[in-house]
This record gives C-alpha cells, sequence and structure tokens, in this order.
C-alpha cells in the first residue's frame, strides 16, 4: 500500500470519528421524551419535534443497539445511562406480556397503537437486546433476545416452501396485509425482513454459541443463495410469493451493498468455511453489480432502480452500508480501488449528505444536490443506526491495520 493511500486513511478515520461523535451527540440531546418516557417519535426535516407523534418498535430498538454499540465503542457512560433508557422503554411498553414479541408501534404515552408482530420487528428486537448484553451481561436481556429468535423461528418459518414470512397479528394469527411499509409490495416473504432476521441471528451468536441457532444462520445463508439473490444480475429479488416466485423488478443499490458485508459477517461469526467461501464470491460479485450500476458520478449510491428507471436521489443510508460494503470488500481482496470508494462516499457524504446547521444527515438530497428537509430527522424509519454503526465498523475494520 503506498504512502497517498495510508495519509488518506489516517485522514479519512479521524474525520470519521467526529462525524461519529457528533452523530451520538445529536440523538443524546435531541431524542429524549422527557415529558412522555422513552425516546420521542419524530423531529421532522426542519428540527422541529412532531407533537404526540406515534413510536416505532424498529426505531426504538435501534436507539437500544446504537447506544450499547456506541458504549462498547467509547466506554462513554452517558451512552450506556441512555442505553439503560431504551432498554427499561422496550421491555416496559413494547413487550407483550401475555404473547411475547414486541408490537409494532406505540401511541406517544406509551399505550398500545399497533399490536401486529413483523418479523423485521423481531429481529431488530434481537438486535439490541444482544448488543445491550453485550456491554452489560444483563442475563435477562440475553433471555429476550433468545426468546425473540425462538418466537421467529416458532411462529413465522414457513415449512413448506422455507423461509420466513413477513407478519403475524398479536396472537400469531395470519394477517391479509403483511406490508412492513406503504411503498412495500404486500407479499408474504420479502429480502429485506430475511436480511434482518439473520443480521440479529449473527449478533446473538456471537454471545450466545447455540448449535441450533448456527443452523438457522446456515439455513438463512442457503436461502439467501437459492433465492434471494439473483444469479443472472447478482442484485437482491425483493419480493417472493410463498413458493419464492419473485414478483417485483426493483434493484436496491443500498440493499445490495449492505447485504454483502452483512452475509460475510454471518458466514465468518459461525466459522463455516464453505459458506465464507462462498458469500465472499457472491459479495463480491453485489459489490461489483453496485459500482457498475448504482455509484453516481459523485461517487454517492443512487437510490434504486424499478423497471428499468433510476431513481437518481441518494438516501442516507444507503450512503452509510456503502462504507461498510466497500471497506469488506476491500478487507477481503486487498484491492485498493475498494478503498477508493469507500474515499469517495465518504467525501460526499461529509459534503452533502450532513446537515451543516442542525446535525445528523439529511433524509435524502436530489441529484442537483438539493437536501430533502421534509423527511424526518428522527423518526419510524430514521434512526441513527445506519450511520453510527457505518462508521463504527469502518473505524475498527480499517483502524487495526
Amino acid at each position: 500500500m503506498n504512502n497517498l493511500i495510508n495519509i488518506n486513511i489516517g485522514s479519512m478515520l479521524h474525520e470519521m470519528k467526529l462525524e461519529l461523535s457528533a452523530l451520538l451527540n445529536y440523538w443524546a440531546e435531541n431524542s429524549i421524551d422527557d415529558k412522555y418516557g422513552g425516546f420521542l417519535g419524530e423531529i421532522n426535516g426542519l428540527g422541529i419535534v412532531t407533537d404526540k407523534a406515534e413510536k416505532g418498535a424498529v426505531l426504538n430498538a435501534r436507539l437500544l443497539w446504537t447506544f450499547s454499540a456506541a458504549y462498547a465503542f467509547s466506554k462513554d457512560k452517558r451512552y450506556l445511562s441512555l442505553a439503560n433508557r431504551a432498554y427499561q422503554y422496550l421491555v416496559k411498553y413494547f413487550w407483550d406480556q401475555e404473547n411475547g414479541g414486541l408490537y409494532w408501534s406505540l401511541n406517544f404515552d406509551g399505550t398500545i397503537l399497533n399490536n401486529r408482530k413483523q418479523a423485521y420487528a423481531q429481529g431488530f428486537g434481537i438486535y439490541a437486546f444482544s448488543e445491550y448484553f453485550k456491554v452489560t451481561g444483563n442475563k435477562e436481556s440475553l433471555a429476550y433476545a433468545i426468546d425473540l429468535y425462538r418466537i421467529i423461528e416458532a411462529h413465522y418459518k414457513d415449512h413448506k416452501h422455507g423461509g420466513y414470512f413477513e407478519a403475524l397479528s398479536n396472537c400469531w394469527e395470519p394477517l391479509v396485509d403483511m406490508r412492513l411499509s406503504e411503498k412495500d409490495a404486500n407479499e408474504p416473504k420479502s429480502m429485506n425482513t430475511h436480511l434482518h432476521i439473520i443480521e440479529p441471528y449473527t449478533n446473538l451468536y456471537k454471545v450466545w454459541s447455540n448449535s441450533q441457532l448456527k443452523v438457522s444462520i446456515q439455513y438463512l445463508l442457503d436461502l439467501f443463495s437459492e433465492h434471494i439473490i439473483n444469479k443472472q444480475t447478482f442484485h437482491f429479488n425483493l419480493f417472493f410469493q410463498e413458493d419464492w416466485k419473485c414478483t417485483s423488478q426493483i434493484v436496491s443499490y443500498g440493499h445490495d451493498i449492505e447485504g454483502a458485508w452483512l452475509l460475510n459477517e454471518a458466514a465468518y461469526a459461525i466459522n463455516d468455511t464453505n459458506n465464507i467461501n462462498r458469500m465472499m464470491d457472491l459479495s463480491i460479485k453485489m459489490v461489483e453489480v453496485t459500482i457498475d450500476e448504482g455509484i453516481a458520478p459523485d461517487g454517492s449510491i443512487y437510490y434504486e432502480k424499478e423497471n428499468g428507471q433510476l431513481d437518481t436521489d441518494r438516501h442516507w443510508w444507503p450512503q452509510a452500508e456503502a462504507l461498510v460494503g466497500f471497506t469488506d470488500a476491500y478487507l477481503n481482496t486487498n484491492n485498493e480501488a475498494y478503498l477508493q470508494h469507500v474515499n469517495r462516499v465518504w467525501k460526499y457524504i461529509i459534503g452533502t449528505m450532513k446537515d451543516p446547521i442542525k446535525g445528523e444527515w439529511f433524509w435524502k438530497v436530489s441529484d442537483n444536490g438539493k437536501a430533502d428537509t421534509f423527511n424526518p430527522k428522527l423518526g419510524f424509519w430514521k434512526c441513527p443506526y445506519h450511520n453510527s454503526r457505518a462508521l463504527i465498523e469502518v473505524i475498527k475494520r480499517l483502524g487495526s491495520g
């Protein structure tokens, strides 16, 4: 590696550490709901708190993961205090004491708003509870994570065609509408839910190396290889019927680059040589197709493509995931071209995606550089998990060399 790259790495990592601190500080200072408990449901794009906003399980689980991971990384006790707050709120208000599992959403005051049980939300519960256990040793938190793993395996698994169903009622009955959000297709299976089941299973395995959990991770890796990764294009297929017939023509560049590193992480976590080799090969192909199709001239990542039509907006989370995806590819191949992509995405984030006045990152930026101030800074889907995790991952991975 030449000196120019070394200098760039050092400078980039210094900037990343500063930005990580700024992001975590933003959430520490702005997210707490002093009036009703826990954390706020929404802060709009202009930085104004939305009164009496819905509180989502996904945001609250991601907050627990973020503050736990932040404490593990920095040892700043302020983040441990916030992780404690997030844990207590999640357990007290989101956990279904009768049936188990996490409700989908609450009213502003902690009363139940939507009691459906999305598999996606149960997965993020595992991710959060296992991360909190890592930093606290709280055995109750580990027990919640294990309970959620067993709930997913018992209630969501399709024993006929394989894979996991999207959603069930609060008492585990089928639903007519299984959509994760209004923009998603109403299909029984999706890439997104499977990705965010293998992700928390991997995190849980790091603290609970259970043999059946390992089998579940291997099972999911097979599903990705056989059904979810398109063998002709090396993009993820996104939505499926029960028998895995693909029903969408959408390419999600953010999910492609995110999945590329998460699947590698899963294979490495269970120390499965065959899957390590298989996933590394597939992940590099996914990274390469992202480079070929999904990178804008300024180095950022386009949002998606549907029926051949490119959405040129740059959303915040694909930029974050690209940092890790390209770093992972670089470390697995020693190809410095991937490192240059890390640097280009980073320059875009700092120069365009970051809000220099009010903090955090904009929800999205248009192709002509106009920042979106309509969508939330903090909200049901706007969270600190993608960007803080990306910075922690890249700092740890590149900073160790």
